[in-house]
């Protein structure tokens, strides 16, 4: 009999394996495609303030293209989210040495991180998927076997991300989606436009490998002041070293408070699209896009180019498997991992200011 795939077909990999596409969602609501190579967010089409539906998400048109990427266009990452210096860390009195790829140090997991991997389909109803994907003993140097469940689901105008995984051995974990947002449409002008509300007042310098220095630092007269709204092309164009230094904001803030709150809130006047993001994470990476240099392809056909995007990443700290002051990365068996983030999207005000009624922002 033959094997009835989930979804639309996407690609094929390599070795012959079917890459697939899954969409869950309705209209007037978001509408999210999904795939299952790296359990990536392909397409996020949502109304904005003019009535108008945009794909506010960029994405790649092929797997080869997807292949080629290292820019984790829309990825699950791990099994470490951002960077670990040297590609080391200490373990239970032992040092663990995992793959290092970016100027030293590990990123996002390793060469071949959880972006890269095809994830099963556990489950695919119409506004909800499961995905999972198994993590062997010694990938990418990363000691465990680690079972990792992601799940998307739509609910009114909010996309929930919930990511949970569970280990044999002691090992760090930090899982987070790398969706690059655009909120006038995917393949539309650069996000300088945007609004860019963050609710924490530190942010964490790094040397020019991206490692953190050790200390945060406070965002009070910096171009990392993002506690108002800021027009991100404002801030990326700042004479301040740690800008200059990225080529823009690459850079951890520390969320104020605890448990599922506010993280920030992104706006475009132009499109009148409102992303309100929401974590129960201690930190937030944000990415301008710096490295984006016209190389892969859009969903569209274009070239993505620095700034045509902005990653908000949800996770701990940069290098926290290094930094035992910081919220600690490892999990053992017995205890799993757990990690959320929501996606309010829809029309909005064009300010980009933190909504003061919601109860889920930290004063």
């Amino acid at each position: 009999m033959t094997q009835v795939l989930p979804g639309r077909p996407y690609g094929t990999l390599p070795d012959g394996r079917d890459v697939r596409a899954l969409t869950i969602g309705s209209a007037p609501g978001p509408v999210v495609e999904i795939l299952t190579l790296g359990a990536a967010v392909h397409r996020l089409e949502v109304a904005g303030r003019d009535g108008a539906r945009r794909n506010v998400v960029l994405g790649h048109a092929t797997v080869e293209e997807r292949l080629a990427s290292t820019d984790y266009v829309g990825g699950t990452i791990g099994r470490y989210a951002n960077r670990i210096a040297g590609g080391r860390f200490p373990l239970d009195g032992r040092e663990v040495v995992v793959g290092a790829h970016d100027r030293g140090n590990s990123l996002h997991g390793g060469p071949e991180g959880f972006d890269r991997r095809l994830w099963e389909v556990v489950e695919h109803r119409p506004d909800e998927v499961a995905l999972s994907l198994v993590s062997p003993d010694g990938d990418q140097g990363f000691p465990g076997t680690v079972s990792v469940l992601v799940r998307y689901r739509v609910v009114g105008d909010v996309v929930r991300v919930e990511m949970e995984a569970t280990t044999d051995a002691p090992t760090v974990l930090n899982l987070t989606n790398h969706a690059y947002f655009n909120l006038d449409g995917e393949g539309a002008r650069t996000v300088d436009d945007h609004l860019l509300t963050v609710a924490a007042d530190a942010f964490t310098p790094v040397d020019s490998t991206g490692i953190p220095f050790g200390e945060h630092a406070p965002v009070a007269g910096t171009p990392f002041d993002l506690r108002d709204p800021t027009a991100i092309g404002s801030a990326v164009r700042a004479e301040h070293p740690q800008v200059v230094e990225a080529r823009g904001i690459d850079h951890n803030f520390v969320v104020r408070g605890t448990g599922l709150r506010v993280h920030a809130v992104l706006s475009s006047p132009r499109s009148g699209v409102r992303l309100v993001l929401r974590s129960d994470q201690p930190g937030l990476q944000v990415y301008t896009g710096n490295n984006l240099d016209g190389s892969r392809r859009s969903t569209r056909g274009g070239r993505y180019r620095q700034g045509d995007g902005i990653a908000l990443e949800p996770q701990l700290f940069p290098d926290s498997p290094n930094r035992p002051e910081w919220p600690s990365a490892q999990v053992g068996p017995g205890t799993a991992y757990r990690a959320t983030l929501e996606w309010d999207l829809g029309p909005g005000e064009p300010d980009g200011a933190l909504d003061r009624s919601d109860s889920r922002v930290a004063k």
